[in-house]
């Protein structure tokens, strides 16, 4: 009899929705059985820890090729599974070139060679000159197609306008996929320049009602193409009246929301403190309690981190001028449960947001403690306390808001395919993941 390559003993892992006592035997890179213990050797986790599937993060920009100096596939992935999170779908912006073409796919596929150290699928763009032609990237493997319906901040990724939206979920919904939306209306944007440094300026030219109207706008058009649509990093919980009713409705929508809008509050930003800036921005308490409400009614399908980095340098101390983007990939499990640990939110209340919702969202098939599932696990430590240090991280660039935070939750152990790629919470195997097929 082959013995398996890998047994994992544990009081508590998160299996089929709930906390059990459970062997989890992995052969082959896959799980192959899961029992209750049995006295087979086996790696056991500590009292204080919990065994968790790899977390899936559907929201990344790895920035490569074009812009590796912002992030890469060595150093976002890196990142990824020292935060537990074991499958990545990278974003077709901000690499150079986007992803809105086969050939440029291909060239984003051929700069992962060698640096992966979890798995990486990728998602296309859809922008005014590719309209019409999505179907090559389709087929080509793309998770489905990001759309903007105000500026990027880049000039070589443009934004889609009324007529263009209701384009590209025509063509979509043609192919069976998904148009994932930055959903802001430019019609509602205040300001394109400097602002100074105060966060207040930068948050009163970005108002919860141009992600309000932006949503409508995409609920309407779903409605007249029968499209699916995924709405990006929600920060307005305005628009969660909007959202409910649409999926009442049987509207195939689904909404993601972040760390940041979860545990960030725009009424305690510092001065000049554009770490902290983000587009849709971080709001106030208030908002903050109804994302919350949205989470544990599950109004909101996922948790992502809209991993945006930048080089130091374009984080300057103008919020108009400054880059808009949040570094949060490898902190996000520990950043969202501090807080909800200091609500009085379980962790497993949780758990689906960062595992099933952004897999199902991405259609991958990953997230889950299953028998014939990839052995991609994470001993997760959830009552052990550190404080960030960002020069500790194993982002490219040392920026984030959460330098100095104390967070809960430590990532202790990460197996991929049932090897350990994260030791004492370390990255210690880097280079074994692979491109989602």
């Amino acid at each position: 009899m082959t013995e398996p390559d890998l047994v994992v003993r544990t009081r508590r892992a998160w299996v089929d929705g709930a906390w059990r006592a459970a062997q989890v035997v992995v052969s082959g890179g896959r799980i192959t059985a899961i029992d209750v213990p049995d006295d087979r050797a086996a790696v056991e986790l500590a009292d204080d820890e919990v065994l968790l599937p790899g977390l899936v993060d559907s929201h990344v920009h790895v920035n490569e090729p074009g812009r590796t100096a912002w992030e890469g596939f060595a150093s976002a992935t890196r990142a990824a599974a020292a935060g537990g999170v074991t499958t990545l779908v990278d974003m077709p912006l901000n690499s150079i070139p986007p992803t809105t073409t086969v050939e440029a796919l291909a060239a984003k596929r051929a700069a992962t060679d060698g640096k992966l150290t979890v798995d990486v699928a990728f998602w296309g763009g859809a922008v005014p000159d590719n309209l019409g032609s999505l179907g090559p990237l389709h087929a080509a493997g793309v998770r489905g197609f990001k759309a903007f319906l105000t500026p990027s901040g880049v000039d070589e990724f443009g934004h889609l306008d009324a007529e263009q939206l209701e384009a590209a979920l025509a063509e979509v919904a043609a192919l069976g996929s998904v148009l994932i939306v930055h959903a802001e209306d430019p019609a509602d944007l205040h300001a394109d320049g400097a602002l100074g440094p105060r966060y207040a300026d930068f948050l009163a030219s970005r108002p919860a009602v141009s992600e309000r109207h932006a949503i409508a706008r995409v609920i309407d058009a779903m409605r007249r193409t029968g499209a699916r649509a995924h709405v990006l990093h929600l920060s307005d919980a305005g628009s969660l009246d909007l959202i409910r009713s649409a999926k009442a409705e049987g509207l195939p929508l689904t909404v993601e929301t972040c760390p940041h809008y979860l545990a960030l509050r725009a009424e305690d930003v510092p001065s000049a403190a554009t770490q902290f800036k983000c587009c849709p921005p971080i709001r106030d308490a208030g908002n903050q309690d109804l994302l919350w409400a949205a989470v544990l009614d599950g109004t909101i399908d996922a948790i992502v981190s809209d991993h945006s980095p930048s080089t130091a340098d374009l984080k300057n101390t103008d919020f108009g001028l400054s880059w808009g983007g949040i570094a949060g990939l490898q902190l996000g499990l520990s950043v969202v449960w501090t807080e909800a640990r200091r609500r009085g939110i379980a962790l497993e209340d949780l758990l689906p947001l960062f595992t099933t919702g952004p897999a199902r969202v991405a259609g991958v098939s990953r997230g889950a403690l299953t028998v014939g599932a990839p052995a991609h696990l994470v001993a997760f430590a959830p009552d052990e306390e550190r404080v960030v240090d960002v020069h500790a991280l194993e982002h490219k660039n040392p920026v984030s808001p959460y330098d100095g935070t104390t967070l809960a939750g430590a990532v202790r152990t990460v197996w991929l395919d049932g090897v350990p790629i994260v030791e004492d919470g370390a990255v210690t195997a880097p280079g074994r993941g692979h491109t989602c097929a």
